[in-house]
């Protein structure tokens, strides 16, 4: 008996690890099925320029705080439109050692799922300039990563204080050309679109988000550092104080670039888009923005690609 006894003792010691470890288990698996959505491992590459900076700046963060995981690669020059791209691409292919064609080597560096490509923004209203770029970029990305979905990242219009805006250029005739222009290309070549710029308009249509710009109370030409107009829920970077050379602060407008909140709207709509999970609830939102602004812009990137949300055009 004590032979018995002392066999079993070992046993019964391991007894309470063993179901300390299946309880762990447990958790992890009531976790996973509470999401309703399976863990996902995506690896994207990002051809494009400061706009495609802008809106995959947060993007690392929501996809952690999603509990999935992402493996980023990008192609990016600043202001470079799909013509230049494609010919560092051909440089590339021709053995060129220059830097720009050099970044190509990314391509078949890794086992992409995505590489998206987009057009310079200004050009973007232009369908005629993505031609015939967009259709060489994808078909030699295809070749050489051919499980890789190529997507068009359909960029922004400016604000509606922006210079470039005239009474026969506006910002809805930004919009209302190039979302022509991206969905033309898109259909042409066989990809999706990453709504960014449909995103956008939404919000900026959105009761609960809105923003009139400019600020009518606002002279830029009479500000004083540091003066700043009321810019609540913009989307872009607007007016800012720098210093010059001499140290000097100038008053600067950029009514092209996202700023925060734009950067996370579109760190939203490539997340729900890529991965394919709803970014409603997610934990993450950069400091500058509240957790009630979060919220707004998380459920506008859900209906914009998970409800497919697209702005109609006003009634004349």
């Amino acid at each position: 008996m004590t032979a018995t006894s002392n066999h079993w003792k070992p046993a019964a010691r391991r007894l309470p690890i063993i179901g300390n470890f299946l309880r762990v288990v447990a958790i992890l698996l009531v976790a996973t099925f509470a999401r309703g959505v399976e863990q996902k491992h995506v690896k994207l590459l990002a051809v494009g320029n400061s706009f495609s900076q802008n809106t995959t700046h947060y993007l690392k963060d929501i996809v952690d705080a999603g509990g999935d995981k992402l493996t980023f690669g990008t192609i990016s020059i600043g202001g470079c439109p799909l013509e230049k791209h494609w010919t560092n691409a051909l440089a590339f292919q021709n053995g060129s050692t220059d830097k720009e064609a050099l970044k190509w080597k990314l391509l078949v560096s890794e086992k992409w799922d995505f590489v998206t490509i987009q057009q310079q923004s200004l050009m973007s209203c232009q369908v005629e300039t993505f031609r015939p770029f967009a259709k060489q970029l994808h078909d030699y990305i295809k070749s050489q990563v051919p499980t890789a979905e190529v997507l068009v990242h359909e960029t922004w219009a400016y604000r509606a204080d922006d210079p470039l805006f005239k009474k026969d250029f506006t910002q809805q005739d930004m919009y209302w050309q190039l979302r022509n222009a991206y969905e033309t290309i898109a259909a042409e070549i066989g990809s999706r679109v990453i709504p960014v710029g449909d995103a956008f308009e939404n919000a900026r249509r959105d009761s609960a988000w809105g923003g009139v710009f400019p600020d009518p109370k606002f002279d830029s030409k009479k500000a004083e550092f540091p003066a700043l107009p009321d810019q609540t829920h913009s989307l872009n970077a607007g007016w800012s104080w720098t210093k010059d050379k001499s140290g000097k602060q100038v008053l600067k407008f950029d009514g092209h670039h996202a700023n925060t909140a734009g950067e996370y709207l579109g760190g939203c709509v490539w997340y729900e888009l890529m991965f394919g999970h709803s970014v409603v609830g997610n934990k993450f939102h950069p400091k500058e923005i509240t957790a009630a602004d979060a919220a707004i812009l998380q459920r506008i990137a859900h209906q914009t690609v998970g409800e497919g949300l697209k702005p109609a055009k006003a009634s004349p």
